[in-house]
């Protein structure tokens, strides 16, 4: 798996993003209002807005505040009109990083992310200057205990799913973008759960870092991805697991 997905699953065990929980639904609401608002209200007719409804109900969103960030995105509530823009730039050691940002202020956040990276080591860059790196992509994550790994592979590969890898601990499906919602549609017929299932930016290739340059790395994605108006970070790091434990502790 990429270095950012593992890093990010390493902080989710932690129980990092349950200590952040309010930021975490603000960037949730922000996306589910932001899908209503380009696909429409429908979760079933826009996918978009249905991965975000998921993602919400995953993370324990109250189903008012679902309905209620819906209604702002169709307009049937007032609320604020976020500007979609992603930040595209270089880590320490030359790594290639890609920020997602939902921001009502795009002064304000082009600042800002531009601070974040001079801080920590790295520059952001001009558009499109690393986004050819990466490939959309959807991971889902079932844990070993939860399914048969025989059972599960035949599932999700009938399902049209690229790959699926044992880890440690759980299973990890790599899916093309337009096959994403087939897959999670099967493993949720076979009644499979799901530790995570979102989609991605994979880099075509990795830095592998380490000592100094690792541990800002990872401070660098810190700073960015607790940013109110970063809603997802992607970079192309290969960094042992037992530096990305230290660091998540």
């Amino acid at each position: 798996m990429s270095g950012h997905s593992k890093w990010s699953t390493i902080k989710r065990k932690k129980g990092k993003a349950d200590a952040a929980r309010g930021k975490m639904f603000t960037k949730l609401i922000k996306e589910i209002t932001v899908a209503a608002r380009e696909g429409g209200g429908d979760a079933d007719a826009n996918p978009r807005l249905r991965t975000a409804i998921q993602a919400a109900r995953a993370a324990n969103m109250p189903a008012a505040n679902i309905d209620k960030a819906i209604k702002k995105g169709t307009g049937e509530l007032p609320g604020v009109s976020y500007e979609q823009i992603n930040y595209e730039g270089y880590g320490p050691g030359g790594v290639a990083i890609l920020a997602e940002t939902l921001t009502d202020n795009k002064n304000r956040a082009v600042s800002d992310i531009r601070r974040i990276f001079s801080v920590h080591g790295g520059n952001l860059g001009e558009v499109g200057c690393v986004g050819w790196m990466f490939e959309r992509r959807g991971i889902i994550q079932v844990d070993k205990e939860k399914a048969d790994e025989e059972e599960l592979m035949m599932a999700v590969l009938d399902a049209g799913a690229e790959d699926m890898k044992a880890e440690e601990d759980y299973f990890e499906i790599v899916t093309p973008f337009e096959k994403f919602e087939a897959v999670k549609k099967a493993l949720d017929e076979k009644s499979i759960p799901t530790t995570q299932a979102e989609l991605t930016m994979i880099p075509q290739t990795t830095i592998k870092l380490e000592g100094k340059q690792a541990e800002q790395m990872l401070k660098l994605m810190e700073a960015l991805e607790d940013h109110d108006d970063v809603q997802k970070v992607y970079a192309n790091f290969d960094i042992a697991t037992e530096i990305m434990e230290k660091m998540s502790a």
